[in-house]
């Protein structure tokens, strides 16, 4: 149970968790001002009502005196009480005129005084009565009739004034508490959102600084943090991009190497295996051997293209990138004619070159292979379009996904290098069961960043 109440209360937010108990200190003030006020004032009642009680006695012994030395005492007694004012406050009240009021009974209402604060009230005795005697016989008391209209118009007024006073002061602390309380969180939101941006990998907004100073140093701590990250970030795309640069020239030098040597040398041998078999006529297994190494011959010639178109596609400089990948999904459908493929291809892209131009490319080719080899399509969607300064690279397919501990395989890991290099994001989602590859490259910026060779 503690446990429970523990976390409930975690979940509260700071200002709730502030002002609740600052509230309850403040109801149980109020409650414990009442209770005093009632104790005091039952005293102070008291108190005041003690003269007159002691008036009303010293009256009553000196009629006493007075019928004792009369010799007609009931006569005094009634010249006495026709004496006595009606409106006055000592009043004879004879014994058979029934029981006395009680002490409440007896009170005139105030004005202004609402009756739940006389009824809660501990109002002294007010029947301050003494006996009058004739002839050792008790025939009536004189009573004191005491109006304490005027004094619980008093304790009402203080209760009144004590009860605003609690409520001004509680009113002016949970102002207080609130600014203090905006004043502690604004800064912490501030820092707690451009924490979520730093992590996020966005460097560039600074977060506010202000608040406390113990939070104005976090905050500074905070922004000279994510000044410290761009940094890193930005030399490790400059790293990154360096090394894509090598790559790119390492795998040109390659083709060139495979196209200028390889090349030559395998048309060669093909053309002299022809002129082999067209010199000799056929003879025994001759025959089928030279057509089989020609079969073999031709076989490495197709070999070596695919590499070279693997390891650089030459004619994106020569044709623009737009034909090339044009190229490349005519090559697809003919390579899977069992997948319908259809495309969004952007006439714009003939404009990018460098290493922009060959990572789309080669984006785009890596996943149209998953395609063919793992996904088990019927059906595949290529879209290469450039808005607003960014290029954006879509292939889906209805495909039976990709697995959930394997979401990049090796060719899409280095396609996610390179566009991490050129600043760019590459994702791959599941949507309406259809299999997206996202990838966005900003083109100014990958414009301005040496190309390789």
């Amino acid at each position: 149970m503690r446990v429970r109440i523990g976390l409930m209360w975690q979940r509260l937010s700071f200002r709730t968790q502030l002002f609740l108990p600052l509230g309850a200190s403040f109801l149980a003030a109020s409650i414990l001002a009442g209770v005093l006020l009632q104790i005091f004032a039952t005293g102070q009642l008291a108190e005041e009502s003690e003269p007159r009680r002691r008036s009303t006695a010293a009256i009553a012994a000196a009629l006493n005196n007075t019928l004792r030395a009369s010799d007609d005492p009931r006569q005094t007694l009634d010249a006495f009480v026709h004496s006595l004012d009606t409106s006055s406050d000592i009043q004879f009240r004879a014994v058979d005129a029934g029981p006395a009021p009680s002490p409440k009974g007896g009170l005139r209402k105030p004005h202004g005084v609402p009756q739940w604060f006389i009824d809660h009230l501990a109002v002294p005795d007010m029947d301050a009565a003494s006996p009058v005697m004739i002839d050792d016989r008790r025939v009536g008391d004189i009573v004191l009739l005491q109006d304490m209209s005027a004094d619980l118009f008093e304790k009402w007024i203080g209760f009144v004034a004590l009860t605003s006073l609690v409520a001004a002061l509680m009113v002016l602390t949970g102002a207080i508490a609130y600014v203090l309380a905006g004043s502690i969180l604004r800064p912490l939101q501030d820092l707690s959102r451009g924490l979520t941006r730093i992590r996020q990998g966005d460097y560039t907004r600074p977060i506010p600084v202000g608040g406390p100073p113990e939070i104005r140093q976090g905050c500074e701590e905070a922004n000279a943090l994510a000044a410290t990250l761009a940094q890193l970030s930005q030399d490790n795309r400059r790293l990154m991009h360096r090394l894509v640069s090598l790559q790119d020239d390492e795998r040109r030098d390659l083709a060139r190497e495979l196209h200028d040597e390889l090349g030559p040398l395998l048309f060669s041998i093909r053309a002299g295996t022809i002129a082999l078999v067209e010199a000799a006529p056929p003879a025994g297994h001759f025959g089928n051997s030279g057509q089989d190494l020609l079969q073999s011959v031709e076989a490495l010639q197709q070999t070596n293209r695919r590499i070279l178109d693997r390891l650089r596609p030459l004619y994106i400089e020569e044709l623009g990138l737009s034909t090339s990948v044009q190229t490349l999904l005519r090559n697809f459908r003919r390579q899977a004619p069992h997948i319908i493929l259809t495309d969004t291809i952007d006439a714009d892209l003939n404009v990018i070159d460098g290493p922009l131009a060959q990572t789309v490319y080669r984006v785009i080719q890596e996943a149209l292979t998953n395609v063919r080899r793992h996904a088990n399509a019927g059906n595949a969607h290529v879209r290469a379009t450039v808005a607003s300064e960014m290029l954006v690279i879509e292939i889906s397919d209805d495909g039976g996904g990709f697995p959930a501990d394997n979401v990049f395989g090796r060719g899409l890991t280095g396609m996610h290098e390179r566009v991490r290099a050129l600043s760019g994001s590459l994702s791959l989602l599941r949507v309406d069961e259809r299999t997206y590859v996202r990838c966005r490259l900003p083109v100014e910026t990958t414009r301005d960043a040496p190309s390789s060779g």
